[in-house]
């Protein structure tokens, strides 16, 4: 990019860390949009921390260059760059107050004059009454609202957030997500924000950055990355996906048709990056809320045209809006559907034999070389009321 183009775009440009033999961030190149909510999403160790501290300067790169905007920051120190960056643990003074904690990045500058910025900014974050209170007082959330104020009062051109809302409960998790995206929709300045929860990312950032290993294994929207994954680290850490093992029958046109578990369905040619040569090993991939069960007696009344797996309900969970049904069949174990509690089917139960089907547009397809459990581990966070994206098979905390 040029400088007329690039005007306040975070570049990393072939930028890596390693510490002796290991390689924590391979080498990248990112580009963060000015005035955008960009999220670097991974588990612990993927080196997406480490990516956040080479931009603000904690961390010095092992090759490649940081450019903000048009500046190459790359060797300079963090107090010279124009980012302020947000810890997990707010580090607030606790011997001040919310206003002096807010002052204090203007008082170091020498402005004596601070009162109009600093209420403008508790007024931002909602902290105006709450001005004269010392830390102890206040709740995790507003504490970490105080500390946002105090990054943002000295307005840098980014603001770095690592892990800024992992020691909140759910509940308070869930509003300081809006009140992060709607800050930063009022200052319009661009923030990077480090996370292992997915449904965090998914619901403040612009654009995600799904980190694997030291590398971006994915690049894009939320709901592009969901509805399309690239990979199955992908399918399997944002949320869960039914991954069944098929082989090309065919493709022509704008479809591909597949043998799995004794069953011929169908993807959409566009939604396969995976081989299509007759033959051919591929992973056909189905979100869980996608997917609808019908008892085997009652069959007949699925609508023709609909990928269809047959097999036998091993578990039912009931999870509030919803039911997790899980399915072994043919085409694999463990297979799993959300149902919404709006009329729950008497004839879904453990140990029904059921058929499992879907629209083949929302049929993804992946290269079968990959390793079908990539991505998968304990869930982290959420609850599976929130749906396909905070449940299942989701990475470790980190």
């Amino acid at each position: 990019m040029n400088g007329t183009t690039s005007g306040g775009d975070v570049r990393l440009t072939g930028i890596s860390r390693t510490y002796g033999a290991f390689t924590a961030v391979h080498p990248l190149d990112l580009t963060v949009p000015e005035g955008s909510f960009f999220a670097l999403l991974g588990a612990s160790g993927c080196g997406k921390t480490t990516t956040l501290r080479m931009i603000a300067g904690l961390e010095e790169p092992s090759t490649g260059t940081v450019h903000l905007g048009d500046q190459d920051v790359t060797r300079l120190p963090p107090y010279k760059r124009p980012v302020n960056t947000v810890f997990q643990s707010y580090a607030l003074f606790p011997h001040l107050d919310v206003f002096e904690n807010v002052a204090f990045g203007l008082r170091r500058r020498g402005i004596r004059s601070v009162k109009k910025q600093v209420g403008e900014m508790l007024d931002l974050v909602q902290l105006g009454e709450h001005a004269r209170r010392k830390p102890h007082q206040l709740s995790g959330g507003q504490q970490q609202r105080v500390a946002v104020a105090r990054a943002l009062i000295n307005h840098p051109k980014v603001l770095l957030l690592d892990e800024p809302l992992g020691a909140l409960d759910l509940k308070l998790r869930r509003q300081m997500q809006l009140e992060l995206k709607r800050i930063q929709t009022e200052v319009g300045i661009t923030f990077v924000h480090v996370t292992h929860d997915q449904e965090e990312a998914m619901t403040m950032a612009d654009t995600v950055a799904v980190m694997n290993g030291g590398r971006v294994e994915q690049l894009g929207a939320p709901a592009d990355l969901y509805e399309n994954p690239a990979t199955t680290f992908v399918a399997n850490f944002l949320g869960t996906s039914n991954l069944i093992e098929a082989e090309v029958a065919s493709a022509s046109g704008d479809e591909i048709l597949v043998h799995a578990g004794g069953a011929k369905l169908g993807v959409p040619a566009a939604r396969c990056t995976g081989p299509t040569a007759t033959g051919a090993r591929l992973l056909l991939g189905v979100r869980p809320e996608k997917a609808t069960l019908t008892p085997a007696d009652r069959a007949g009344e699925i609508p023709e045209g609909r990928n269809r797996v047959t097999g036998v309900i091993t578990e039912a969970s009931f999870l509030g809006v919803s039911t997790q049904y899980l399915v072994d069949g043919p085409a694999g174990k463990g297979l799993s559907v959300y149902a919404q509690n709006v009329d729950r089917d008497p004839g879904l139960a453990p140990g029904a034999e059921v058929v499992l089907h879907w629209n083949r547009a929302h049929t993804f397809a992946l290269d079968a070389a990959q390793d079908i459990d990539a991505g998968t581990g304990p869930a982290v966070t959420g609850t599976p009321d929130a749906g396909a994206a905070t449940t299942g098979k989701e990475a470790a905390s980190g």
